[in-house]
């Protein structure tokens, strides 16, 4: 008990820590893909921060594991936690650790009881189209056949493949763009979904809510009008004994 109560308090106090290193692993990402002319140490830099970042959220899952009192289950599952933090070890790409990344700060933000489901979802759309933006533009802007040039392209492509729109006047030829084409028209179905259910999960608190408060009412009418007939009858009763004396 005494080890996991340490281990929620790394987790809390490592939360919001961890969300601004995503946040700096961002800027590290965009700048050398939206910035052509970024020098050899600017993008060395960059290079050095997404390095960094990754290795503060495999050091927070390394500190998690340590703390847990059972550690086969912690392994079992969180098995995608240790899968984001293996992942960019096994070929050093830079889309690698942008899914790694992904990833983890996902799972973190899940454990955070202050986050609201609708302020999760949000972000995660906002994150995805951005990385899929970025990582899609880095990746066709050199290809000879391609037609996503700038990050306006880009966002559009991301835009209309995540709402499973699809225009076609945009599309990835390379190996690469296509794979992150496929992810983001997976992310996208799966966070429509979310935000569907999250809709009509609130429009049926709402009318239930709703049906509650008219309950509400009708009881406290039918009371109040109860307490009316009583008092009618009194009334009476007491105009009938004067009349009578």
């Amino acid at each position: 008990m005494q080890r996991r109560t340490a281990q929620y308090r790394w987790e809390q106090w490592t939360q919001r820590p961890l969300l601004v290193l995503a946040v700096v692993f961002a800027a590290a990402y965009a700048v050398p893909i939206v910035d052509t002319s970024a020098g050899h140490s600017l993008t060395m830099a960059c290079t050095v921060a997404e390095w960094t970042v990754w290795a503060a959220f495999a050091g927070d899952y390394v500190v998690r594991l340590g703390l847990t009192s059972d550690r086969r289950t912690f392994v079992r599952t969180h098995w995608l936690d240790l899968c984001a933090v293996v992942l960019p070890l096994l070929q050093p790409l830079r889309l690698l650790r942008v899914v790694s990344t992904l990833l983890l700060v996902g799972r973190r933000a899940r454990m955070a009881s202050q986050i609201q489901l609708t302020t999760y979802v949000g972000g995660s759309v906002v994150g995805l189209l951005m990385f899929g933006s970025l990582a899609v533009l880095s990746v066709e802007r050199d290809s000879p056949n391609g037609n996503i040039r700038t990050p306006g392209d880009a966002l559009w492509w991301s835009f209309t493949t995540m709402t499973t729109v699809g225009y076609g006047d945009h599309a990835p030829t390379t190996g690469v763009g296509r794979l992150i084409a496929v992810g983001l028209m997976l992310s996208g179905i799966a966070l429509l979904g979310v935000v569907t259910a999250n809709i009509a999960a609130w429009f049926i608190e709402r009318f239930e809510k709703d049906d509650v408060e008219e309950r509400e009412q009708t009881q406290a009418i039918r009371a109040l009008t109860e307490e009316v007939r009583a008092l009618r009858a009194e009334v009476a009763a007491l105009r009938e004994q004067s009349v009578r004396q």
